[in-house]
């Protein structure tokens, strides 16, 4: 249980962060949808290097029995929500942001 927190919050920030970058290309006067390509382009690196680091990080306790559930729970959860983080929240956010602005 202490892996889902411990990695809901690094996706929660991570989503934070991407959906803060378009705000901010937004605000520049950048299009709606070269605004999306362009944050995903650009927090790519970032957000690929945290997943990495938990991989890592947790692989070091991957082999003690005791530990062991948390660092699985750590590993595949990252793995899992960097993907689904990366095409989600893009695509939600311009579904929504269209929507209102057409409005």
């Amino acid at each position: 249980m202490i892996g889902f927190i411990a990695g809901a919050g690094i996706v929660v920030r991570n989503s934070i962060i991407l959906v803060d970058f378009i705000e901010f290309r937004l605000k520049q006067g950048m299009p709606l949808d070269k605004t999306v390509i362009d944050a995903g382009a650009v927090r790519f690196r970032p957000m690929m290097l945290t997943a990495a680091a938990v991989v890592v990080a947790a692989s070091v306790i991957l082999f003690d029995p005791i530990f062991q559930g948390l660092a699985i729970s750590l590993m595949a959860g990252e793995v899992a929500s960097f993907f689904l983080s990366r095409v989600t929240v893009p695509v939600l956010y311009y579904l929504d942001k269209r929507r209102a602005l057409a409005h």
